[in-house]
């Protein structure tokens, strides 16, 4: 029973520092905060974790598990095209913003901008999950291409990298304005623009 119970207790951590960090950072969030919002004893953090970094990592981890299970449920609803899809990413990712009072960004672009020149392991950590999601959406966009939503010849790594290293931008940006705009901005740019889209000539599967 401790076992389990120290096992919730640190769970309970990482979800509380995952949503602090989303809207301040690492290095200004304090553990003390941490402990006391999750109603942890003072003095009592180094029996969940080894240090603050150690902390951070597992905070990187369980945002990574959550956002795969989100992309998981989007990219991988086959009811939506594939371009479909990457709205439907778009739309809830929007919604999210919107609901937390753009407080909360992306914690893996937050933390890169935090600490990329501090920490070499924190920076490669980053850049790995960032490459996960790269994939996820290279994927999508190959299945466009497939299906005829994108013309063939395309590149769909290329277009996911650009997307991603606008989509980033789009998400601080909107948090610094408190709006939207850069986001439909960045997105009606890179679906109208950069996908070059002509008339599909074969059957986009549903």
């Amino acid at each position: 029973m401790r076992s389990a119970a120290r096992v919730d207790t640190r769970k309970d951590l990482v979800w509380c520092g995952t949503e602090l960090l989303t809207e301040r950072g690492f290095q200004i969030t304090g553990i003390e905060e941490v402990l006391k919002r999750v109603g942890v004893p003072k003095g009592s953090f180094y029996h969940y974790f080894k240090s603050k970094d150690d902390f951070g990592h597992a905070v990187i981890d369980n945002y990574e598990q959550y956002y795969a299970r989100k992309m998981d449920r989007i990219f991988g609803n086959v009811d939506r095209s594939p371009l479909q899809r990457l709205r439907d990413f778009v739309l809830n990712a929007k919604n999210g913003m919107v609901k937390f009072d753009f407080k909360r960004g992306c914690l893996i672009g937050n933390l890169g901008q935090e600490l990329a020149a501090l920490d070499t392991q924190f920076r490669e950590r980053l850049e790995s999950v960032l490459l996960s999601w790269e994939r996820r959406v290279s994927g999508c966009l190959k299945e466009a291409i497939e299906v005829g939503e994108l013309a063939p010849g395309q590149d769909p790594e290329a277009l996911s990298r650009f997307f991603w290293v606008g989509w980033e931008g789009a998400i601080l940006r909107a948090k610094l304005m408190r709006s939207l705009q850069p986001i439909d901005q960045f997105t009606a740019i890179y679906f109208d623009s950069v996908l070059m889209r002509p008339i599909p000539t074969r059957k986009v599967r549903s």
